[in-house]
C-alpha cells in the first residue's frame, strides 16, 4: 500500500487513532487527524504529532477535511454513520478501520478472536499456550496494543493473536485471519447500532476474506452463530459444551479435540478457570492450540495454569462467610447470564451502569432462581428495574460506595455478592477496569 505524500485523514484521537496518526507520517503520509470532542492542546499526545508535523483538528470535524481526504482511517470509537463520514463515502473516498490500515502491512500469521463474550480470556488464553510452547507471540488488538502498533515495529514474531470487536470489523476490506474464532453472539453495543441485526453482521465480517485455506472455529451451541456458519468458506471446526462433534471440540467431563487428523483429550480438573462459559472459552482456544501444532503438554498445562483476567468473575475476597465477585467486565447481558449460571445460590446481584440499549429480560429466570436481592445502581438503574424489579427484592442506589453497603446489610453467611453491571461504565467511571477496582477498594474497606 503505497502511502508516499498521500493525503490520509485519521478520524478519533483515542490510543488507535495516534497510533495511527503515527504510523502513517513514518510511512511517508500527509496526515490530518480529526476529533470531535476537545481535547488539550498542550497534551503529550498533542505536542508529539503537531512536533511530527501532523495537522491537528480537535473540537470538531470539518467537512473540507474529510472531503479533501484520498484515504481515511477510522479509530474503533467513531461511528460510520457519522455525516461526514457518510458524505466522504458519497465521493467514494475509501474509509477504513485501523486493522484493515495493519492487515495491509501484516506479515505475521494471524489469528483473530471475537464474539459478545469471553474475547479477552480467549485471546489471553491462547497466547499463553502459545508461549508456553516457545513460541513468539503477539496478543492484542482490541486489547492492550493495537495491531497497528505491531505492523510499526519488527514483525519478528511467529504469530500475532487479536482479539477483534464489532466496532473494528465494520471497515474492512481484506482483513483476513488464518484463523478466525467467533464464540457467541448475544445483545451488544445497541446504544451504537440500529438493530441487533446489524451488530451480528458486523461480526460475521471476520469471516467475510477466509478462504478453504483458512479455518474458522465456531459456537455450536449457539444459533446465531451457527445461521452465519452456512456462508463461511473457511474450514470449520465446532466447539460445544452439549453434544460431541465429529470435527472440532467438545466437552465430556473432559475436553476432546479433533481436527486434520489429530485428536487429543485434556482434563479441565483443577483449572483455575471455573464457570460453564470458561470451559467454552477453553474448548475454543484448545482448537486453535492443535490446529496451529502446539504440543498437547503446553496445551494442557495452559488449560489448568491460566488463572484468567481481572474484572471477569474475579474473587476479592471471602468476608465473614460471605464471597465477593468482581465481574466488572461483564458490560453486557449474555456476560452477567454466563457469571450468575457460574454461581450457585444465594447471590445478591449489583448492577447498573450506561445503558447499552439492549433487553434485560434474559435475565429474569436466573434472577428469579438464584438471587435474592438485586441493587442497582447508574444510568440505567430505572431501566432494569422496570424489566427485572418484579422479579425479586430490588434496591435503587446513587453509588457504588452506597450499592455495595446495600448488598452487605442483606448477607448471611453463604452468600455470594456479584458485581456484575450489564451495562458500559461511562456513566460513573473512566472504564470498567477503573469501576472494578473501585469495587474491589471497597471490599478491602469492608475487611478492614
Amino acid at each position: 500500500m503505497e502511502l508516499q505524500k498521500k493525503n490520509v485523514l485519521v478520524v478519533g484521537m483515542a490510543k488507535t487513532g495516534i497510533s495511527c496518526a503515527r504510523f502513517l507520517h513514518e510511512r511517508g503520509a500527509r496526515v490530518t487527524i480529526s476529533d470531535a470532542k476537545a481535547a488539550e492542546e498542550g497534551s503529550a499526545a498533542c505536542r508529539e504529532l503537531a512536533e511530527k508535523g501532523v495537522v491537528l483538528e480537535i473540537g470538531g470535524h470539518r467537512l473540507e477535511t474529510f472531503l479533501s481526504a484520498e484515504l481515511i482511517v477510522v479509530s474503533p470509537g467513531v461511528p460510520l454513520e457519522i455525516s461526514v463520514l457518510q458524505a466522504a463515502q458519497q465521493q467514494g473516498i475509501e474509509i477504513i478501520s485501523e486493522i484493515e490500515l495493519a492487515h495491509r502491512f501484516l506479515q505475521t500469521p494471524l489469528i483473530a478472536i471475537t464474539g459478545t463474550n469471553g474475547k479477552t480470556t480467549t485471546t489471553s488464553l491462547i497466547g499463553e499456550m502459545f508461549r508456553r510452547a516457545g513460541k513468539r507471540v503477539f496478543v492484542g488488538g482490541n486489547i492492550g496494543t493495537p495491531l497497528i502498533d505491531y505492523v510499526a515495529g519488527a514483525q519478528d514474531d511467529e504469530f500475532v493473536i487479536a482479539e477483534i470487536s464489532s466496532f473494528q470489523l465494520e471497515a474492512i476490506t481484506s482483513f483476513r485471519p488464518a484463523v478466525s474464532v467467533m464464540l457467541n453472539i448475544t445483545e451488544d453495543h445497541l446504544d451504537r447500532y440500529r438493530c441487533f441485526a446489524d451488530y451480528i453482521a458486523a461480526k460475521n465480517r471476520i469471516f467475510m476474506n477466509q478462504g478453504p485455506e483458512d479455518t474458522a472455529i465456531l459456537n455450536f451451541d449457539d444459533p446465531r452463530v451457527m445461521a452465519l456458519a452456512r456462508e463461511v468458506r473457511a474450514q470449520k471446526l465446532l466447539f460445544s459444551t452439549r453434544r460431541e462433534v465429529a470435527a472440532g471440540a467438545f466437552y465430556n467431563s473432559d475436553l476432546h479435540v479433533r481436527c486434520r487428523g489429530a485428536e487429543a483429550r485434556f482434563t479441565v480438573r483443577g483449572a483455575l478457570l471455573q464457570g460453564i462459559h470458561n470451559i467454552e472459552n477453553m474448548l475454543a482456544a484448545a482448537s486453535v492450540g492443535l490446529v496451529c501444532g502446539l504440543p498437547e503438554q503446553s496445551i494442557q498445562q495452559s488449560l489448568t495454569g491460566f488463572a484468567g483476567l481481572k474484572h471477569r468473575m474475579e474473587f476479592v475476597d471471602e468476608i465473614g462467610g460471605v464471597s465477593f465477585y468482581n465481574d466488572s467486565k461483564a458490560t453486557n447481558v449474555g456476560a452477567v447470564v454466563k457469571s450468575l449460571e457460574s454461581l450457585g445460590p444465594p447471590l445478591i446481584l449489583i448492577a447498573g451502569g450506561k445503558d447499552k440499549g439492549g433487553s434485560y429480560e434474559p435475565l429474569r429466570q436466573l434472577v428469579r432462581s438464584k438471587v435474592k436481592a438485586l441493587i442497582l445502581l447508574g444510568e440505567a438503574r430505572e431501566r432494569i428495574y422496570a424489566e427485572l424489579g418484579s422479579a425479586v427484592e430490588t434496591v435503587m442506589t446513587a453509588s457504588l460506595e452506597e450499592a455495595v453497603k446495600a448488598a452487605v446489610s442483606r448477607t448471611q453467611q453463604g452468600d455470594t455478592v456479584l458485581f456484575s453491571p450489564a451495562c458500559s461504565s461511562f456513566d460513573m467511571f473512566t472504564s470498567y477496569a477503573h469501576r472494578g477496582e473501585c469495587f474491589k477498594e471497597l471490599v478491602k474497606r469492608l475487611k478492614a
